[in-house]
């Protein structure tokens, strides 16, 4: 018999394109869906972007670049990470890859060994596809809970404890998916305190919604003072720019550049020649639609977290970045007879005509912490409201 590893039958997903799915069915069913399950912004490219990507095609940019990117595109990046981090960034740190996801893989791979017991710590909720690269990869996954009491930030003290000598990686998130935190500077000082007492710990730090913050500032951990070198910073035109198909996201740092762009060579050979263009244009010109859309979803994270609020049973935190919420769901499963969100959710979908995802698509449930949806607010405000409406009558007509 033909048979299939384990370590694919194992292979995590990501459950957001799992339940577009079923969404999808339903709405070619005729059924009105509010979907709020995808993470991507709601809007197109901008046109100026689309035509640096049709000039490089009419030049003839079309086959093999270098593995680690353009230069044009590379030294744009540096500048970029400099400009916004408030550090200095070399281009030949800058790697270019078919977007920001691969780098997960590329890092893990590049800084623990198959079964050797070395771990790596990740937030939890978190990017599904971190647990599933870890294990899939050959390290041992260690979730740090993020708590609701902490506005869902990173318990400094509890992290020192994970923290041993056979931890290689530290993943942080920040903008985070799904819960919309933002790691303060304190916090990140603290965090590079303990970091800096391992001579052999890494930071992988995913930020691809590094532009969208929308109380307080930005702030990188590679800017913490002796955090450079150990920090693999990771961003993309994805979110920023409305580029999520173009599959353009880059990485830098000075010691791993190298060794992350053979494992590009070694994969997908190079990121698409012309969507490079595009990117570069991105970085390089006016920034007017980026910061026009990011001040739309301030305003939609307004609306949804107000309207979430109002409804009985719901508890939602106001997100300082990205475009989710991650509203506490608890007292309205057990309003509507829910066992947990995952039935809540489903019910949700199938009789009100709301999409969202469960936390149980972010990782394990933290003991304590109730029941927990995520909302992407990357939905046009009328989206919103109807959704809004939709959940607060299908809580009150199904009280048990």
């Amino acid at each position: 018999m033909l048979e299939i590893s384990e370590r694919t039958k194992n292979l995590g997903t990501e459950n957001a394109f799992v339940v577009l799915k079923e969404v999808n069915e339903l709405i070619r069913k005729g059924k009105s869906i509010m979907n709020f399950c995808i993470g991507q912004p709601d809007f197109d490219t901008p046109d100026y972007i689309k035509e640096g990507a049709i000039k490089a095609i009419r030049e003839g940019k079309t086959g093999y670049t270098p593995s680690p990117g353009i230069p044009e595109l590379r030294e744009a990046v540096a500048e970029y990470f400099s400009e916004t981090r408030g550090i200095d960034v070399k281009p030949e740190w800058v790697v270019v890859a078919c977007g920001a996801k691969p780098f997960i893989g590329y890092t893990i791979l590049s800084v623990t060994d198959y079964g050797m017991g070395q771990k790596v710590v990740y937030p939890n909720p978190g990017f599904p596809i971190y647990e599933s690269l870890i294990r899939a990869y050959g390290a041992v996954p260690v979730p740090i809970p993020l708590r609701e009491s902490k506005g869902f930030s990173i318990d400094v003290d509890y992290l020192e404890k994970l923290i041993d000598n056979k931890t290689r990686l530290l993943i942080l998130n920040s903008p985070h998916n799904p819960t919309g935190s933002v790691l303060d500077k304190e916090t990140l000082e603290q965090i590079a305190d303990i970091v800096k007492r391992y001579d052999n710990l890494w930071v992988f730090s995913d930020e691809v919604y590094s532009r969208m913050v929308y109380d307080g500032e930005f702030i990188s951990i590679a800017s913490i003072d002796g955090m450079l070198e150990r920090t693999i910073i990771v961003d993309g035109v994805s979110k920023t720019y409305a580029m999520t198909g173009w599959r353009i996201g880059f990485a830098a740092n000075p010691l791993l550049a190298e060794h992350l762009s053979r494992w590009v060579t070694n994969t997908e050979s190079c990121a698409p020649h012309p969507n490079q263009y595009a990117a570069l244009t991105a970085l390089t010109g006016p920034q007017d639609d980026t910061r026009r859309m990011v001040e739309t979803f301030r305003r939609r994270r307004d609306i949804i977290v107000d309207g979430l609020n109002s409804i009985e049973g719901i508890k939602c935190l106001k997100p300082r970045g990205a475009f989710y919420v991650w509203p506490n769901v608890t007292e309205a499963c057990r309003i509507v007879g829910a066992k947990d969100s995952e039935e809540f959710r489903t019910r949700l979908l199938y009789d009100a005509g709301v999409a969202v995802l469960s936390d149980i698509h972010f990782g394990h449930k933290n003991v304590g912490e109730g029941e927990h949806l995520r909302f992407s607010y990357a939905a046009s405000e009328e989206t919103i409201r109807e959704g809004l409406r939709r959940i607060k009558a299908f809580i009150e007509e199904n009280r048990v």
